[in-house]
């Protein structure tokens, strides 16, 4: 009798155990899930600084000129079968907007990324649009929200998330999505959100870098 208590003991410590690793990893997936899609502070306003860079109330962070950051170059195939390359924009100021077709706080502010590169264009400024799509299993996805939203600049397709990694450490890096980065006209990182924004945020984070000498 003893030795059948015995086994019984052992399995159900295996089995115990195998249920703690299973919740962890369940754990640390949902984490996973949650941070993936919408910024590191919900999208509620963030104060401080940190690094080379500081934050403001509305969550935008910003960095001096004579502190900022080459940008790493971010290259590849677009969502509509092209190449492109962001070191060939240097000139130009950069919106970077880093998005997934599967992701609500992406489709919320789609609307305003079509509406406000549309302005630039039409008004002949140094401002070019790119969009790095990430997470979508098929280019027909990304393609489609593009058309839902009337979005027209050229998004790279990067499913496995690689061109975010790219980023040095300690930098505004794109590390939750969306991640909206502009860099200025030498290719720097100037600014970043990492929570949706609305088209009057999106022009705050531009004008400023757009009015630079």
């Amino acid at each position: 009798m003893s030795l059948v208590r015995a086994r019984f003991r052992r399995s159900s410590r295996r089995t115990t155990g195998g249920r703690a690793t299973l919740l962890a990893v369940a754990t640390l997936a949902g984490a996973l899930t949650l941070s993936a899609c919408g910024g590191s502070d919900g999208g509620k306003p963030v104060s401080g600084s940190g690094g080379n860079y500081v934050t403001g109330a509305s969550g935008i962070s910003t960095v001096s000129r004579a502190e900022r950051t080459e940008a790493p170059k971010l290259d590849g195939e677009t969502v509509r079968d092209e190449t492109l390359d962001t070191t060939t924009l240097k000139g130009k100021v950069v919106v970077l907007n880093v998005w997934g077709s599967w992701c609500p706080p992406c489709r919320n502010e789609a609307k305003y990324f079509a509406t406000v590169s549309k302005e630039y264009a039409d008004a002949g400024k140094d401002v070019a649009f790119v969009g790095i799509n990430t997470r979508d299993n098929s280019k027909q996805s990304a393609i489609s929200f593009e058309e839902n939203y009337g979005i027209t600049y050229p998004s790279l397709y990067d499913p496995a998330g690689k061109l975010m990694l790219r980023f040095p450490k300690g930098t505004l890096n794109p590390n939750a999505i969306p991640s909206t980065i502009v860099l200025d006209k030498d290719g720097r990182i100037a600014a970043r959100t990492l929570a949706p924004i609305n088209d009057e945020q999106l022009r705050s984070m531009i004008e400023p870098i757009l009015a630079e000498k």
